[in-house]
C-alpha cells in the first residue's frame, strides 16, 4: 500500500519490516494488525489492517514519530 502525507510517500513494498503485531485468527471480524515500516530515508509509518468489527475495519497507513518509536515496540 502507498498513502502520501504531507508531501512523503509511504510505501510498505519500499520499506523494512521493523515488528509486526497481531490480534486474533485469521479470518476473525475482530482480529487486526499493525506492522511497523522504516523507510530508507529513515521515517517510520504503521500499515494497519483488520476485519469488519476491529478497531483497523480498512488498511491505512500513519506515520509515527520517530521518538514515538520505541514505546509503540514496547507496547506490541
Amino acid at each position: 500500500m502507498k498513502k502520501v502525507i504531507c508531501k512523503k510517500t509511504y510505501d510498505t513494498d519500499a520499506s523494512v519490516i521493523v515488528k509486526k503485531f497481531t490480534s486474533g485468527e485469521l479470518g476473525d471480524p475482530a482480529g487486526y494488525e499493525e506492522t511497523l515500516y522504516q523507510t530508507e530515508d529513515g521515517f517510520y509509518f504503521v500499515y494497519t489492517n483488520g476485519g469488519s468489527e476491529s478497531i483497523h475495519p480498512e488498511e491505512n497507513i500513519k506515520r509515527i514519530a520517530k521518538t514515538a518509536v520505541n514505546e509503540w515496540i514496547e507496547n506490541h
